[in-house]
């Protein structure tokens, strides 16, 4: 004796959908506000700083990729900014693509260096004119 599900009415898939994503979003908000207080607002791998509306912009990444783990202690979360994030988790044929491009994983884990070339622009004051430290080459 076989037995046939009958389909979803559309007013039982409604409800269903409204309770996964309420569901869903009770999560979300619940450990995203937790982890906007226990880290400071800082991407954890580009170092940029976010407040007021573009709070938005900074996620929490789990770094096991289970959603569902979420010690009250955030050992298992970081903060990325929406562009980390994306990075984090592209495939590796996606990473494979990029390399080598300005966009590349080539560069240092914790972003762009906000004041590299500074030095260049700023008077000499009295030093010699060598290269920046930061940029000494090893003699041939």
């Amino acid at each position: 004796m076989s037995t046939k599900k009958q389909p979803l009415s559309p007013d039982e898939k409604a409800r269903i959908l409204a309770e996964v994503q309420r569901d869903h979003a009770l999560r979300d908000k619940s450990y995203r506000e937790q982890a906007l207080n226990i880290y400071p607002h800082v991407c954890g791998r580009c170092g940029r700083e976010f407040s007021g509306k573009r709070l938005r912009e900074l996620t929490v990444h789990h770094r096991d990729n289970d959603h569902m783990n979420n010690p009250p202690d955030g050992s298992n979360w970081e903060l990325l900014c929406l562009y980390c994030h994306d990075n984090e988790h592209e495939t590796p044929q996606q990473r494979e693509h990029y390399e080598g491009s300005p966009m590349g994983g080539n560069g240092p884990t914790l972003g762009f260096k906000a004041f590299e070339g500074l030095k260049n622009l700023l008077p000499n004051h009295g030093e010699s004119d060598s290269a920046p430290q930061g940029n000494v080459q090893p003699e041939e």
